[in-house]
This record gives C-alpha cells, structure tokens and sequence, in this order.
C-alpha cells in the first residue's frame, strides 16, 4: 500500500447495518399497500435472528421492504476464483504525477475505442477464473453502534444488496452494525431517483438509530460515486442531520462525463446536464462539510485503469481544496474487484483502515 498526498485532510469511522433503497415509506398504487424500510442488524459474534419491522401507516394492509443481511461464510468460503500469477504491471496503473495536471483533460484525448476500454474495469483484471458468492445469512437487532452503510457497484445498472455484503463479518465481530443498501438500478432508476434513494436510506438509519456512534459511508465504483454524492446532499430536506462521521470511496468515478460516451451510458442514458449535476467532482469544493472532524478516505487499486487512478486523485485533489479532512490510498496489488472483495478477511489492508478510522 502507497499513500501520496502529505498529511490527510480527512479520516472516516464506521458501522454496520444493511438497508434497501426508495424512500423511508413509499405508497404503491394501492393506497393500502405501503414499502416501508426493515432493517436487520448484525451484532458480533453470534448467529442469532431477528427482524425488526418498522410499523405500518394507519390503513395499511401489509408491509414490504428495507432488509439487512449479515453473511455467514460457507465452509468452501465466499470468493472462489482460479489463482493467477501476478506480474508486476507499472504500465497498467498511471503514476500519480502524471494525472491531474492543470489544462489537461486526459480523457479527452482518446479514441472511443480507449475510452470505453478505460471504463471497463474487467479488461484490467491480472487474474484468471470468476467469481462465486456463496454465503447464507441472520439477523439480529442492536441499538446504538457505529453504522457502516455500503453501496454497491455494477455502473449504477448491475449489482444488488444481497450480492454485495463482503465485509459483515469482519466489521461486525468488532462491533459494528453493518447496512447494505439497495437502490433502483438503471433502465428501472434513473441516476437522480437513485442519489435520492441513497440520500433517504441515510437519513432513515440516523431516524430509525439517532444514538448511533457515528454513520460512516462506503461505496464501491459506482457506489462511491452515490457515496460521494452525500457530501452534497440537502440533509435540511430531508428533515435530519446524519451523524456522518467518515466515507470510503473506493475505485470510484467522480466526473461523469466520460461515462457518456462509453456502452454504460446505454442503459443510463445521461445527458450533458445530468451528468453535470451528478458530478461531486465538479461541486464538492464549494459545499460545507456538516462535521469538520467527518474524514474522507478516497482509495483506489494498483491494477485499476489509469482513467480510474486519475479519478481518485483529482476528486482527492478537489476535496482537499476545501474544507474536507481527506486522504488518499492506492492499494497495492489488487484489480478494480478484489479491492472490494477482500473486505471478507479481517486482516485485508483496507478492512484494517476502516476498523481504525472507526474506533480511532
């Protein structure tokens, strides 16, 4: 692992809980059917469950929604892939002083055939074989702990909840309450109803729990950019303060862009002007962060492209030119997916990081 930037502007903390996306409560056409948020939290060390399910609007006839999941590995384990041998590969990752230089817009200079090659994290990968999840899951309820609230990636049109809880363990058997959030991917959502939808579960968990230790955000690619977005969000709207304490933003995209003219905007269908206003690239130095003390771990991997590594590092650039606590990591030998998946071991880099940002 590589740190680059000096001292960091930003440190994070978390906790753990698993949550679905859309609104708090969202009426359905019938008036008497209701999605009301249900929330499953993981307590350490035991393997006990229990739903916890909010309570119905007067009139409502029955209740779906909202569920947390806390993963129990199998004993085959939870990633299965063929071992590949590495190969040191400095081509592959672009230097950090080589991204981010005044003027110059990298991206803009390449073929389309390279820039959708840039945004397609699979043809990065050093490693042979795929991937199988294989994992059962309890539930049990807690109060107040730290929170750790993860979004998902998948290019906002791929990827569930239920696919995407690597970290519970680890997290959780140090006392962490652990959230997996679902939100509408595309052609269903579009990217503002899917902001929107990231933006109500965090309010919900600080309602639901506002003794919490401290609510703490992590994205993978396109759920760091839904992370990221969280800086900017009107939390006046939504009629509550979280207690945001930290986010990891890990392989993420922060300048949307170049997403237009790639194959993902297929299904995103963004225009100019949404991919403007979803930017936190373009924004998260003038907003104001709601706890000064709140960190922001921005994180990328050695084998992601070099448009990803510039990413991170401008977006990192940015926020330290505002009033951000933030730092930056790049993760030694590790592609654009195991950065993520090796969250399930306890002593992974990065699950380290955030266990110490948390109970700093």
């Amino acid at each position: 692992m590589r740190s680059f930037g000096g001292p960091p502007c930003a440190d994070a903390g978390a906790q753990a809980i698993t949550t679905t996306p859309s609104s708090p409560v969202t009426r359905r056409a019938d008036p008497r059917t209701w999605i009301c948020p249900r929330v499953l939290l993981g307590e350490p060390g035991s393997t006990v469950g229990r739903l916890m399910q909010l309570m119905a609007p007067p009139g409502s006839s029955r209740i779906q929604g909202f569920s947390t999941a806390v993963p129990q590995p199998s004993e085959a384990g939870l990633w299965q892939y063929k071992e590949a041998t590495r190969t040191s590969a400095p081509d592959t990752a672009m230097a950090i002083s080589d991204v981010g230089l005044p003027g110059e817009v990298p991206w803009k200079k390449m073929s389309a055939e390279e820039l959708e090659n840039q945004y397609r994290p699979s043809q990065w990968v050093v490693r042979l074989g795929a991937e199988e999840a294989l994992r059962t899951y309890s539930q049990i309820g807690i109060e107040a702990l730290p929170f750790f609230l993860f979004f998902h990636g998948g290019y906002w049109q791929s990827g569930s909840k239920d696919e995407s809880a690597f970290m519970v363990d680890p997290l959780t058997a140090q006392g962490v309450a652990v959230v997996i959030v679902a939100y509408d991917i595309a052609p269903k959502g579009t990217l503002d109803q899917m902001v929107d939808q990231v933006t109500r579960s965090v309010a919900f968990v600080q309602t639901r729990y506002p003794s919490n230790g401290g609510i703490y955000l992590c994205g993978h690619s396109a759920g760091a950019h839904l992370a990221a977005m969280m800086l900017l969000a009107n939390w006046t709207k939504h009629g509550v303060t979280p207690n945001l304490k930290g986010f990891f933003l890990v392989s993420g995209v922060f300048d949307l862009e170049p997403i237009m003219y790639t194959s993902q905007n297929i299904a995103l269908q963004l225009t100019l002007e949404d991919a403007q206003r979803n930017s936190p690239q373009l924004k998260v130095a003038q907003a104001q962060p709601v706890d000064p003390t709140c960190r922001v771990l921005v994180v990328v991997g050695q084998f992601d492209s070099p448009e990803f590594h510039r990413q991170s590092w401008e977006f990192y650039q940015t926020l330290c030119q505002g009033e951000w606590k933030a730092s930056f990591e790049q993760l030694h030998d590790v592609d654009h997916f195991e950065i993520v998946e090796n969250l399930t071991q306890k002593d992974n880099v990065l699950t380290q990081i955030i266990l110490k940002t948390i109970f700093q």
